[in-house]
């Protein structure tokens, strides 16, 4: 069960990876004005969603995996495990929200500043401290 956990973790670090730059990307293509620059940034947006999709996937995969067979071991009462899964389940959100941001940049159809794309930039870094938080220290 150790080696399921290493890739669980080794494809959480990828699909944060992908969570904490994606939407910098966007701040970044907010303040470019040259069209070579522009189509440059949308193909770096749509090859980063792979990759972050690819390792959100394995993740959630192995994460379910441990999910399995902890629920023998774990039974009622482990709130901190309903909320993270809460948290992750947050962040699926966050990362098909993405998705839907990268399609309208491809369609030049992006309706956000780059301040708002800085305040949401934020929100996998506080899912991520939450997450940590409850998987380590186990408060509920």
């Amino acid at each position: 069960m150790l080696w399921v956990k290493a890739l669980h973790i080794i494809f959480v670090v990828t699909w944060f990876a992908g969570l904490f730059y994606l939407p910098r990307l966007f701040v970044y293509h907010c303040q470019c004005h040259e069209p070579e620059a522009l189509e440059r940034f949308k193909v770096m947006e749509r090859k980063l969603l792979a990759i972050m999709t690819l390792g959100a996937v394995l993740a959630l995969g192995f994460g379910l995996w441990l999910l399995h067979w902890w629920a023998s071991a774990l039974g009622n009462g482990q709130l901190w495990l309903h909320l993270k899964l809460l948290l992750v389940l947050a962040l699926v959100g966050y990362h098909l929200y993405c998705w839907r941001l990268v399609k309208r940049f491809r369609d030049d159809r992006n309706q956000h500043g780059e301040r708002f794309y800085r305040i949401i930039n934020e929100i996998p870094a506080l899912a991520l401290i939450g997450i940590v938080i409850l998987v380590v220290v186990k408060p509920f």
